[in-house]
């Protein structure tokens, strides 16, 4: 099973996308996600100008490289979540402050980048929903269970005319389960495909760096949701209570080491891949292993080429023959 190694290129938008085509193929990786922002990809131009994304594929191809994902965090995040001004450094400077006009242009990002996707080759998109929720995390002053199940159905509302499109496209979305998202850990996703009643249009983009230090271990992700697993990223965090520090992170800024978790370069964290490996392939997943790279403590570069390096060793196959039942053979 040659699962295809690829980078995420949100955390290196501020390249140019044939710059990080040439770093990313030096580095090691078969194929990008690639970031709907930055230079990486305009949705809207590759929803309708067909020479624009052959421009886009003539990049990819000259540096041996393929698209297996289109990355749209941002706009995802503006369609479901409720307007307040850090929205607006995602979206362009014409709608910035107008919580009605943000909306419309989320839900139109998203329909033109379920058209790019299928433009570009690839199956799948991933993102975010946001939440309208999230600011009841914590349920004082009281939270009613009316506004929990309106916030879930307000997402429902937002998102089924986007997902009728994908569905023409042919085109899943693979949510990234996250803090600030509607679903943001185990039973929240489990309530997320319970509104949906299941659509097969909505899986999951797996990540366990989001899920290690809320106290979950990732692997059950794998095993409990197989039919939605539709892309995996490859991203590490440390987890570093020492009793002062705590998990809602004390509004420290990532990479402090007074907080009580940070994202990490692959290997160099808490994440157990070898056991997401192996889950990965009792459910038959042969999608890509795309990296995530984020690590404040180190040089970027050397850490997304070491990170190509460790997916490569621990990405490998079930076995394909039963040892005790060949015994005799």
């Amino acid at each position: 099973m040659a699962r295809p190694i690829t980078l995420f290129t949100g955390q290196w938008a501020d390249l140019s996308f044939e710059d990080i085509c040439k770093k990313a193929s030096s580095w090691g990786y078969e194929g990008l996600e690639i970031a709907c922002w930055g230079d990486h990809m305009d949705p809207v131009k590759a929803s309708k100008d067909m020479e624009y994304v052959d421009e886009r594929l003539a990049i990819l191809k000259k540096y041996d490289l393929k698209c297996f994902a289109l990355g749209a965090h941002l706009a995802g995040q503006c369609v479901g979540d409720d307007w307040d001004e850090r929205l607006d450094a995602f979206v362009p400077d014409h709608i910035k402050g107008k919580p009605a006009e943000i909306k419309k242009w989320a839900a139109n990002e998203m329909i033109c980048t379920a058209r790019a996707a299928k433009h570009m080759g690839c199956y799948v998109v991933t993102g975010f929903l946001g939440s309208p929720i999230w600011k009841y995390l914590y349920s004082f002053p009281p939270t009613t269970d009316e506004m929990i199940e309106d916030g879930y159905q307000k997402i429902v509302n937002l998102w089924t005319p986007i997902f009728d499109e994908f569905d023409r496209c042919g085109i899943q979305f693979a949510l990234e389960v996250h803090p600030t998202e509607i679903a943001y850990d185990y039973y929240s996703t489990c309530k997320l495909f319970e509104v949906f009643d299941n659509r097969p249009t909505l899986g999951l983009n797996f990540d366990p760096s989001h899920l290690i230090w809320q106290g979950m271990e990732p692997h059950l992700f794998v095993s409990d949701f197989p039919d939605k697993i539709y892309h995996v990223h490859m991203k590490d965090a440390a987890v570093t209570l020492d009793g002062r520090s705590g998990i809602i992170g004390s509004h420290l800024p990532f990479g402090d080491l007074r907080r009580g978790w940070n994202f990490r370069s692959l290997g160099h964290g808490d994440v157990n891949f070898e056991e997401i490996i192996r889950h990965l392939n009792a459910i038959g997943y042969s999608g890509p292993l795309s990296v995530e790279w984020e690590d404040n403590g180190m040089e970027r570069e050397a850490g997304a080429a070491e990170s190509a390096d460790f997916v490569r060793a621990i990405n490998f196959s079930p076995s394909d023959i039963s040892f005790d039942g060949d015994m005799k053979k």
